[in-house]
């Protein structure tokens, strides 16, 4: 199955999260853009995007990093991500590692026209807002800091999912609140970033959802771990994932 008939080439940056703990959002990421026609290829060798390193200052190693994903990259027409926060570490982090640098800044600004987030790629550039996905739960949609702040992407995601067959669309209060992950913040600030953790638990139990929604797994990993402490059966998943059901 493909939408308006053309083919678009593109690359899958995975990111390490996804590879190492939630594979099946990889596998459900290719086969949703493979049904909309996307030439989809995987350059081997990619690795993480240096958000990390970056995060805590540690400039001069996260631009180590940001240089081999560039250049694992390099012959990619399109970069598609399945993570709000890694896509905005390339268009926000990279030019900032490389600036001053008449060579890398260059190769950072070239690959930022060529990156989307997943959601960003399906909407704004293959113009496709209904996959044919039927998914037939109660669903609600937690919006990242990163993809939401950062790259502006606030309502792509959600225009999917309303166009999702049978899926029964209910608006998160305060969806635009921190999960309280933050990547190294939860570690070093656990107990506030704890307290924020529960109190985003506690509005998606007000929905009376099913089903949490996310487009970053660092913040489903979070919320997904508090639910399961408090014995909460809402499932997590991703954004791919249920673009991916029912097809």
């Amino acid at each position: 199955m493909t939408f308006g008939g053309v083919i678009l080439k593109a690359s899958l940056f995975v990111t390490c999260i996804a590879d190492m703990m939630y594979a099946e959002v990889g596998e459900s990421t290719v086969r949703v853009l493979r049904r909309l026609g996307v030439d989809l290829d995987f350059p081997e060798g990619q690795t993480c995007c240096g958000q990390p390193a970056y995060s805590c200052g540690y400039h001069k190693e996260a631009a180590h990093v940001a240089k081999k994903v560039i250049e694992v990259f390099e012959h990619s027409e399109r970069i598609i991500m399945p993570s709000g926060s890694c896509a905005s570490m390339v268009h926000h982090g990279y030019p900032e590692l490389f600036r001053g640098d008449p060579v890398w800044e260059k190769k950072a600004h070239e690959f930022v026209h060529k990156t989307y987030e997943f959601s960003q790629f399906i909407v704004d550039v293959l113009g496709v807002t209904d996959v044919g996905a039927t998914f037939n739960k109660k669903v609600t949609y937690h919006s990242s800091c990163h993809m939401s702040r950062l790259l502006g992407i606030e309502e792509q995601p959600k225009t999917l999912l309303k166009n999702v067959k049978g899926l029964d669309f209910v608006e998160l209060p305060y969806a635009f609140d921190c999960c309280g992950f933050g990547g190294t913040f939860s570690m070093k600030l656990s107990d506030i970033s704890g307290a924020i953790v529960e109190e985003k638990v506690d509005h998606i139990v007000e929905t009376g959802a099913e089903v949490l929604v996310g487009c970053d797994l660092t913040c489903l990993m979070n919320i997904g771990g508090r639910l399961s402490r408090r014995g909460i059966p809402v499932k997590v998943m991703h954004l791919a994932q249920v673009l991916d059901q029912g097809v």
